[in-house]
């Protein structure tokens, strides 16, 4: 796995909940699991660590703004090839616009560059992969010529087993495949309170599964994005449009290889 990564998902993960703590006297009662872990040193260093991470953001933001998408909503694309955006509140673009969510913007960057697709978002918020397994069939009756697999990122906080989560990963994958459509892989990293054995066993079902398959593989979904205060909403997990618009970026580029002119 690599390291580049922690940082970004740990900061994701860890830092709204930190520094909450940091700027309260006293602890409230209801605080989340993840606010209860966080200590004042690991909260002193979160301030640093966003003080960082900040300044460096807003200097990539500055050199090169994300520019945010949105389809044209007038566009016959009924008789398109679908592409299906299957995953959780990540795709489903929880606290944001429908029309600038990542399927919405990658709808709108396939238009931009001349392909003839129609994005479906078939995105459920809080959804964990069982749950995916259990309605692949109906995701399946869109009839996609392309799959975005993008799940795992809720059985990573509920540290559900990696072997139960591989397993449902590789059941939607067996019926995708069946189907006669190609899937593609996204890639998610565990939060790291449950220990980096099982963040590093975790993170390595993608990249197995892609081999087994023969998958294309986005190496992690929020590459780029997870840990920014720039690009992600106040909860620190869920990108704003701005972080979508990178998302969409990161997914093109295992995409395209697969698209028709």
């Amino acid at each position: 796995m690599r390291r580049s990564w922690l940082l970004p998902l740990i900061v994701a993960f860890l830092l709204p909940a930190v520094l909450a703590l940091a700027r309260r006297p006293h602890a409230e009662p209801g605080l989340t699991s993840l606010q209860a872990i966080a200590s004042d040193a690991a909260a002193a260093q979160a301030v640093a660590l966003e003080s960082s991470l900040g300044r460096a953001a807003a200097g990539n933001l500055a050199a090169e703004p994300p520019t945010v998408l949105t389809p044209d909503p007038e566009r016959d694309r009924s008789d398109w090839p679908v592409i299906v955006a299957f995953g959780d509140s990540l795709t489903a673009g929880l606290g944001v616009e429908p029309d600038r969510n990542y399927p919405s913007q990658l709808q709108a960057l396939l238009d931009q560059a001349g392909y003839r697709y129609r994005v479906v978002n078939a995105g459920i918020s809080g959804e964990l992969t069982a749950g995916g397994l259990l309605r692949v069939e109906t995701v399946l009756e869109h009839q996609p010529q392309i799959i975005i697999l993008e799940l795992g990122a809720n059985d990573g906080m509920q540290a559900v087993p990696v072997a139960e989560v591989r397993a449902n990963l590789a059941g939607i994958i067996e019926h995708v495949q069946a189907a006669g459509a190609q899937a593609v892989l996204a890639g998610m990293m565990a939060p790291p309170n449950y220990g980096e054995e099982y963040q590093q066993a975790f993170a390595q079902i993608y990249p197995d599964l892609a081999a087994a398959y023969d998958l294309p593989l986005i190496p992690f979904f929020l590459e780029g994005v997870a840990g920014s205060p720039y690009l992600n909403q106040r909860d620190g997990i869920h990108p704003t449009p701005e972080g979508y618009a990178i998302v969409v970026r990161n997914v093109l580029a295992t995409l395209e290889p697969l698209l028709q002119p």
